[in-house]
């Protein structure tokens, strides 16, 4: 008999026919996430359901995430033990780098101040500007997106630092490598900090009050991973207060972000709602679709599939195979 599989992300019709060919034991049906109501009978599921509704679904043998973010499906409770959770890390650097991009310069040349001053038709200059040539970039975070950041600020001569959690070798392009105990001397370097984290309890509030007044008082602040990852009260004093040049976020804490809340109206802040990773860009999906039929390819054939989520962590065990 064969499995079903509910697919609940926006595919066309050629992404189908890729999709079943992958799995030609499968019995596949589509329907948008809002649209799921009963997942008891279901076996696979590709695309992020509503996660409270996978406790009923008692059948679940595999859930292949159209994101990269996990930590809404590794919470107790949500999956059984034995379903097996896959990400779509490898999907994002291009979509989320070029988003970090935009909004590094956005920020270095005021380009947000002179889009207000536009509609207001005022005619001021606004100063001074920097330049990603000669800056020093701290990433934190070296996963898919972070890498992809750094090579683009790399290639347009910037000194590129990164932090992640284990320091093993350095990639050409990574000019200094640290662990996360070299977090604070490196925020009291850096030009530019960009973020791309998952939300994990080590990551939870990471950037707050004390590591905000390391930071240098022309540095920018950019956050494209989770919205946590940072104290929101407390970016909003440091930018208030000049403590740091400016912020880019498209990930908040809370989303959505309430009309009244203060950081919409914080000084040279940049805010975009959590758009950079949808598939606002359609190399996006394709990247995804193929992460999706690779793993269709393995679950038939029986190999262990990749990017297993560590729910532990939230992270992909890209190096060991469960």
């Amino acid at each position: 008999m064969k499995k079903k599989v509910l697919v609940v992300i926006p595919v066309e019709k050629h992404h189908q026919k890729l999709l079943e060919e992958a799995y030609p034991d499968g019995e596949f049906y589509y329907q948008m996430r809002d649209e799921v109501t009963d997942l008891e009978d279901v076996h696979v599921i590709i695309g992020n359901v509503i996660p409270r509704s996978l406790k009923n679904a008692k059948n679940l043998e595999w859930i292949q995430l159209n994101s990269a973010g996990a930590d809404q499906y590794i919470k107790e409770g949500i999956l059984k033990k034995e379903t097996i959770l896959t990400n779509a890390t490898g999907a994002y650097g291009l979509a989320l780098s070029e988003q970090l991009l935009a909004g590094t310069l956005a920020l270095m040349k005021r380009i947000n101040q002179y889009q207000r001053n536009q509609v207001k038709h005022l005619w001021k200059d606004e100063g001074i500007v920097h330049s990603i040539y000669g800056a020093r970039t701290l990433i934190i975070g070296l996963g898919d997106i972070g890498s992809s950041y750094g090579q683009k600020m790399k290639a347009l001569g910037s000194t590129v630092v990164g932090i992640k959690r284990h320091v093993q070798s350095r990639p050409v392009w990574l000019d200094e490598l640290y662990s996360m105990d070299s977090l604070d001397q490196e925020l009291a370097k850096a030009d530019i900090v960009a973020m791309s984290l998952p939300s994990t309890p080590l990551t939870t509030h990471l950037i707050d009050k004390r590591r905000l007044s390391l930071m240098r008082r022309h540095a920018i602040l950019l956050n494209v991973g989770r919205g946590d990852a940072i104290v929101t009260e407390d970016l909003c004093y440091a930018l208030n207060k000049g403590l740091i040049f400016g912020a880019f976020l498209d990930v908040t804490d809370p989303e959505p972000l309430p009309k009244e809340n203060a950081l919409w109206d914080a000084d040279n802040i940049l805010i975009t709602p959590h758009i950079a990773g949808d598939f606002h860009l359609q190399e996006t999906l394709e990247k995804v679709i193929d992460i999706t039929c690779k793993n269709l390819k393995r679950f038939q054939t029986g190999a262990p599939l990749e990017n297993i989520v560590d729910r532990s962590t939230g992270y992909a065990l890209h190096n060991k195979r469960v």
